[in-house]
């Protein structure tokens, strides 16, 4: 075997082991969070006015597992990310080590913040604007596994589409990406965004609108962040700046 071939299998090992740390610590989180799933469920529905509906035992225990599952994917994306940043470390020179160990936190406040706002901003909008459609012509009815689907299906997005500011300039620290791409790109990413807005809101024009306007800003957000990190990075390497004026 060579030692570029040894190399690759050392990589894959600790990629490996990086990984089943990440699971550990999900599962840790997950049988956590089901110790007090009933309270969180308890609060969860504490402003409804509907009762819910199960249409058999398994469903309630599917519930609990999403409910769960949430929680402890929000609790381990500080370990992932932490996993991974031990995984790159050795490529990386001090000062960069010194730099992205420090957007860690960042992810993690990002991404309850992005749950903050599809829970108590997008859900209880679209929710609202829903069942006032059927005021009078429906009874409504819920089960708790799509109640819980609709719910979740409104918020986790936004958990990791707010930490888009974050990678943004993360990748900008690393030089992967510059303001000038973002810019260039503008048209096809807004294109992406209302796309994904559509998605993964229900069919119709308000609950796009709710969350596309806040998927713009952040994009937008990003590309003045990026402007700030890479200007901040040109001002640490004059001699690189001066060479690309001679060269330009």
């Amino acid at each position: 075997m060579t030692n570029q071939e040894m190399l690759f299998v050392e990589h894959l090992e600790e990629l490996r082991k990086r990984i089943i740390y990440t699971l550990i610590a999900f599962l840790l989180f997950l049988f956590g969070s089901f110790i007090y799933v009933k309270d969180i469920y308890a609060w969860l529905i504490r402003d409804l006015d509907h009762n819910l509906a199960v249409l058999g035992p398994s469903e309630i225990l599917w519930v609990y597992f999403m409910i769960s599952g949430v929680i402890a994917l929000a609790l381990t994306i500080p370990i992932a990310a932490h996993q991974t940043w031990l995984f790159v470390k050795p490529a990386l020179s001090e000062k960069e080590r010194k730099t992205t160990l420090t957007y860690i936190p960042g992810l993690f406040i990002l991404f309850i913040a992005g749950l903050s706002f599809g829970y108590f901003v997008v859900y209880p909008t679209v929710l609202s604007f829903l069942l006032s459609l059927s005021e009078g012509q429906f009874e409504t009815m819920f089960t708790s596994e799509k109640y819980f689907k609709f719910m979740i299906n409104l918020t986790l997005p936004f958990g990791f589409l707010f930490e888009i500011p974050l990678v943004v300039m993360f990748l900008t620290s690393l030089g992967v990406i510059n303001p000038m791409i973002l810019s260039k790109a503008r048209k096809i990413s807004y294109f992406l965004l209302v796309v994904v807005s559509i998605l993964i809101t229900p069919p119709d024009f308000i609950s796009d609108i709710l969350v596309t306007v806040p998927l713009l800003v952040l994009y937008e957000f990003s590309v003045t962040l990026s402007k700030i990190v890479y200007r901040k990075k040109l001002k640490q390497q004059p001699d690189n700046v001066i060479e690309i004026k001679k060269t330009s």
